[in-house]
């Protein structure tokens, strides 16, 4: 066989290469994300045993409440403190347990802890580990998160005033205990 004749077998094999690398295929199926089994949120809120949420007020956004499962409005009226939190989020967890004994203080602030990023079954589930008994809602959609222009990194806390001012806790960034909470409200 000649140097032609190589050449010409090396450049045929190295297109036919080629044209099999790039054929399109049928995508293989992807296999089913792991999931847990599907839990009873009834019997989890039960478990939970949290506070009652507030009233609804007006014109706020839409959240459903952690503790009974009801939609309601969460107006911005103050005054309030509105922690975002996710179940996934490490500071979030620590910071958790010190807002709710800051809230257990004679003269507190309302807290209302707000979930997102997670399912509502894995929320209740650690506030029970946690042992947060505090009223907690739900906002799924992100309605209040995008009312209140809450960054995407959490925990993220706010204080809304009697007044309807509404301004962004950065110092500290995560709680760690409740006479941070305090001096951060007043």
């Amino acid at each position: 066989m000649n140097n032609r004749s190589r050449w010409l077998v090396v450049v045929l094999v190295l297109g036919v290469a080629g044209v099999v690398a790039l054929w399109p295929r049928d995508k293989a199926p992807e296999p089913p994300a792991p999931t847990r089994p599907t839990q009873d949120v009834a019997a989890l809120r039960a478990q939970a045993q949290l506070r009652a949420c507030e009233p609804a007020g007006e014109g706020g956004a839409a959240v459903t409440c952690l503790g009974d499962g009801t939609r309601t409005a969460l107006a911005l009226k103050g005054p309030v403190l509105i922690n975002f939190w996710a179940t996934w989020c490490q500071p979030c967890q620590k910071e958790l347990p010190v807002l709710d004994a800051y809230a257990k203080q004679p003269g507190a602030v309302p807290v209302v802890p707000v979930l997102v990023e997670s399912t509502e079954a894995d929320g209740l589930e650690l506030l029970t580990r946690l042992g947060v008994r505090l009223p907690s809602v739900y906002d799924g959609p992100d309605e209040l998160r995008k009312r209140v222009k809450a960054p995407i990194t959490l925990p993220a806390t706010y204080y809304v005033a009697a007044d309807g001012a509404v301004r962004q806790i950065t110092d500290p960034p995560v709680f760690t205990a409740p006479e941070q909470v305090e001096k951060a409200v007043s």
